[in-house]
């Protein structure tokens, strides 16, 4: 059976390949969406159409037309790179409103404890914050529906609470402490999401963002942050922290960019393809804060429009490059609609970073090598420092100091900082996994920490004896997953301590507050400082590559 199966998409799939070869050809600079009109123009498409026909009128089961379509359409980009992809039409939503800034729903951070969705926070100023809801409300029902369960019943939290603005859903939570359930009517809003998730000073001269994406407010919250926190709150030097940032938009990243570099004109990237003629991004001179030093922090998460940013940095020799290796991804993507609100996201070509070199990994051997090459760097001992990058001397650059810097995968950190494997034991992941749900049992029993009123205050003043608190974690590790593990090792139960720490700030302040107290155990911020103290921080981090 296998077999046949195997000859009836055969066919199929060739024509579809030489389709998608001959509509690559196009050209594909424009932003405009792309627009085909009329089968000859494929050269192929018509053979498509008639054996989806023939399979639709002839097959022996019966077979789904959108499906076939998309399998085919997903075979097709499979001959490609890794990061042209097809994106259908359920996920193009969610997809753009985690790029765009904003969506619209009630305005509640929830995690699920217990099968039940409970309130972590409220939006400031949003529509549930208005209504009165509270963090630590457990949502009982939505409008009519009983919504407890969430896993028994494969129940989508985030689709009941969002919806259109204007519209109005009715919730009834359960509030800790409380006989009686209340209930709230809510009108739904723009929610914004935002991609700055902490902004503070790590001492009175350095200021710290910490940016999760570039999406397309990325900008102008890096903007308020540095007002904040330089022009208003006497920093001089910036660490931007772009560990695990996936990347995004182009543009917010050169924007971005600019106020690091106040003169106008300097190249920051460049894009050029096959089809795509060279584009040139550079400096607009509108640098509106006087930042002396700066770092930018990498891992092998940052990817994209974060290696642009690091890659720029390094190559002008405008600060030091901390961490690990980045992922590699230096190719550009186009995303054009289609007619059935499904998107394609096509790549039509390569980033360079201002001394030329692609950071583009190679992907030649087969996309589940390259998307496992994060485990093949730990295997390797590449994050853990146990062995060093294999730089390809045929892929040499330098910067504007005539430093030596590589292409072909990833930004290689001026000063390597390697991974922590002791926070691999089991039982601390497992114990560490239950602190976000068990904090709101905790803060009940507990309402004295909720007498912080400030980040400053907490970190000065509150601690916990972890071992306390572990009984309860422990149970609660060894009911979620039914079998026993191994005590966790005296030497790691500090960094339970500070991680138990630093979610109750979370859960009290903010995502910031919660980032403010884990960077104080964190390796590379640590390290970070002790550079950018030295007299030439670049001279200090590059001695020892």
């Amino acid at each position: 059976m296998m077999n046949k199966g195997n000859n009836t998409w055969a066919p199929l799939l060739f024509a579809l390949t030489l389709a998608a070869g001959l509509l690559i050809g196009y050209r594909l600079q424009s932003t405009a969406p792309l627009v085909i009109s009329g089968e000859p123009a494929l050269g192929g498409g018509g053979r498509v159409e008639e054996i989806l026909r023939y399979i639709d009128a002839k097959y022996v089961d019966d077979a789904s037309g959108s499906e076939l379509h998309e399998a085919a359409i997903n075979a097709v980009l499979e001959r490609l790179d890794p990061h042209s992809s097809y994106i259908p039409a359920d996920e193009l939503q969610a997809l753009n409103e985690s790029m765009e800034g904003n969506f619209e729903g009630i305005g509640i951070e929830f995690l699920v404890v217990d099968d039940t969705i409970t309130v972590l926070s409220a939006l400031p100023g949003g529509p549930s914050d208005l209504a009165g809801v509270r963090a630590g409300d457990q949502v009982i029902m939505v409008e009519d529906s009983l919504v407890t369960g969430v896993n028994e019943r494969n129940i989508d939290p985030a689709s009941l609470m969002r919806g259109v603005a204007n519209s109005t859903v009715g919730i009834t939570v359960r509030r800790p402490g409380e006989s009686e359930l209340r209930k709230f009517s809510i009108t739904r809003a723009p929610i914004p999401v935002f991609s700055v998730d902490a902004a503070y000073k790590l001492d009175d001269k350095t200021a710290y963002v910490k940016i999760n994406r570039f999406s397309a407010t990325t900008y102008d919250e890096f903007v308020k942050a540095l007002e904040t926190h330089l022009e208003n709150g006497g920093a001089e030097r910036l660490v931007i922290d772009l560990r695990d940032n996936p990347g995004g938009y182009l543009q917010q990243a050169t924007k971005i960019l600019s106020q690091l570099f106040p003169e106008k004109g300097q190249l920051l990237v460049y894009t050029q393809g096959r089809n795509s003629r060279r584009i040139d991004y550079t400096t607009n001179g509108r640098a509106f804060y006087n930042i002396r030093d700066v770092a930018v922090l990498v891992d092998e998460g940052s990817a994209s429009a974060s290696e642009i940013v690091a890659g720029a940095v390094q190559d002008h020799d405008r600060g030091i490059v901390v961490g690990r290796r980045t992922f590699g991804k230096g190719l550009v993507q186009e995303q054009y609609p289609l007619s059935d609100g499904s998107a394609l996201r096509l790549t039509v070509a390569r980033y360079y970073t201002p001394s030329g070199r692609s950071i583009q990994r190679s992907y030649e051997n087969g996309e589940a090598e390259y998307r496992n090459d994060i485990n093949g760097r730990f295997d390797s001992g590449e994050l853990t420092g146990d062995t060093t990058v294999a730089q390809d001397s045929s892929a040499t650059f330098y910067t504007t100091s005539g430093f030596p810097v590589y292409g072909g995968g990833g930004i290689t950190p001026d000063y390597f900082v390697p991974l922590d494997t002791s926070l691999n034991n089991e039982a601390f992941l497992r114990l560490r996994q239950q602190i976000p749900a068990y904090l709101f049992g905790y803060i009940q029993t507990n309402p004295w920490v909720e007498k912080f009123k400030t980040v400053d205050d907490f970190i000065a003043n509150y601690r916990i004896n972890i071992d306390e608190v572990l009984p309860a974690l422990r149970q609660r590790a060894l009911a979620e997953y039914d079998a026993d593990f191994a005590p966790i090792p005296a030497r790691l139960k500090p960094e339970l301590a500070h991680y138990f720490r630093a979610r109750l700030a979370r859960q009290l302040f903010d995502t910031s507050a919660y980032w403010q107290v884990l960077n104080m155990r964190d390796d590379i911020v640590a390290e970070t400082l002790r550079l950018l103290n030295n007299e030439d921080p670049l001279a200090a981090a590059r001695k020892l590559r």
